[in-house]
């Protein structure tokens, strides 16, 4: 099968941490690198952000990653990348010339937006089915994050009409299932396919980073509010009032360069919330940390904390519970799916620093049950959670909508996360 991806802002290649670099990077280079080994061709067409780029790289075998002229050749937030999708278009159009993909995949809704225009040109010689995976939906963002979100305003409309029009929807987990239907989306027309974890990479078996302290909690991901890493912080004084005060928070996420760090206004907001809580030097912020470091980082931890207001899906977790570390989460979007309470983790309501701390003091003072919830979790990830697993799902997808089969054909696939 000849497959398009297209990930406007999320490049396969791109350095992970950044504000609007993270999961569905990851996302998009291990599936389209599972697929390919499945023997796929797979073209991953993304914006060119930097003059320096080369037009393809061939990164396998079956696998390569164009650069495509979308806008000026330098980073923008990816909210300000709407008016370049056209010119996305035009780039892949131009690409396929006579041979076009036998399907597309879209990752994010300015990317589906791109995907329906190429695919539906004349010059295609034929009409090509798009697939589209949202990994955000602007309606659950707008609830979560009010007059904060930067989204264009022309989402409310654009984003519900890639809906309609692809071809088929690949959803992450089943929360989001009913948000699409909440969009008048045709959910007959919707497989779930989660997102997946490197288990060659992220496993129990190897060195843990040293601690500074008798317990660690970790926390990883993008240094924005609403990844909830203030909440953790939050937590820390209830914990310490339940007698667990050796205690250090590691928040891994952020720039890399430590100048920039200390400049960012989020960093700058924790920092400050730490201090007045008193916990200051239980707190560490190590910013960017290299990905070969990661799973040692994970078995330093007693657990991993992942408190986002919401939560499409999540790669964290995944990554802790490959590495055998319990994880308390947030019961929002995906993490319910991914994270079974009280088997893997343990569920919190959202937005409650003082639930955070009871579950934390109900692993850091039970050893046994640690060590049961790692084990359990990790069991859970290599069952389930592969990017070949993952592959083959996509792939199933990617078959119904070349098909054209009756819609609900494939309605739930791999719901029974």
């Amino acid at each position: 099968m000849k497959i398009s991806m297209v990930s406007e802002h999320a490049s396969p290649l791109a350095a992970l941490g950044g504000v609007d670099a993270g999961g569905q990077n990851v996302h998009v280079a291990a599936l389209s690198e599972a697929l390919a080994r499945r023997g796929h061709s797979v073209t991953v067409y993304t914006r060119k952000d930097s003059p320096d780029l080369p037009p393809r790289v061939r990164v396998g075998p079956r696998l390569e990653v164009v650069h495509a002229e979308a806008g000026p050749a330098r980073r923008l937030p990816k909210d300000e990348l709407l008016p370049f999708m056209g010119e996305l278009a035009d780039a892949m159009a131009k690409d396929w010339g006579e041979r076009p993909p036998d399907v597309v995949h879209a990752h994010f809704w300015m990317s589906g937006l791109a995907a329906l225009d190429a695919a539906r040109r004349e010059e295609a010689g034929h009409r090509v089915p798009v697939v589209q995976t949202f990994h955000a939906l602007g309606t659950v963002k707008r609830r979560h994050q009010g007059a904060e979100d930067t989204s264009p305003p022309e989402r409310r409309w654009l984003e519900p009409g890639v809906g309609r029009s692809a071809d088929r929807i690949i959803a992450t987990c089943s929360d989001e299932v009913f948000e699409l239907k909440a969009m008048d989306i045709d959910t007959g027309k919707v497989s779930i396919a989660p997102c997946g974890v490197d288990l060659a990479f992220f496993s129990a078996d190897g060195p843990a980073e040293p601690r500074r302290r008798q317990h660690r909690i970790l926390s990883v991901g993008r240094l924005v509010p609403r990844k909830g890493v203030d909440l953790v912080i939050r937590a820390l004084p209830h914990l310490g009032a339940e007698g667990y005060d050796d205690v250090e928070l590691l928040i891994v996420g952020g720039g890399a360069d430590p100048g920039v760090l200390e400049s960012d206004p989020e960093v700058r907001r924790l920092l400050t919330l730490a201090a007045e809580l008193g916990v200051a030097d239980r707190v560490t912020l190590l910013g960017q940390v290299p990905r070969a470091d990661m799973p040692a980082t994970f078995r330093s931890a007693d657990a991993v904390v992942c408190t986002p207001w919401y939560e499409p899906f999540g790669i964290v977790p995944l990554e802790a519970m490959a590495c055998g570390v319990p994880v308390v989460a947030a019961a929002v979007g995906g993490l319910r799916d991914t994270v079974v309470d009280r088997v893997t983790g343990i569920h919190v309501p959202p937005r409650d620093p003082e639930a955070i701390a009871a579950a934390l003091a109900l692993l850091l003072g039970d050893a046994a049950l640690r060590a049961e919830l790692g084990a359990a979790g990790q069991q859970r990830a290599r069952s389930r959670y592969s990017w070949d697993r993952v592959a083959a799902e996509t792939e199933k997808a990617y078959q119904l909508a070349i098909a054209g089969m009756p819609a609900g054909a494939d309605r739930m696939e791999g719901a029974a996360l």
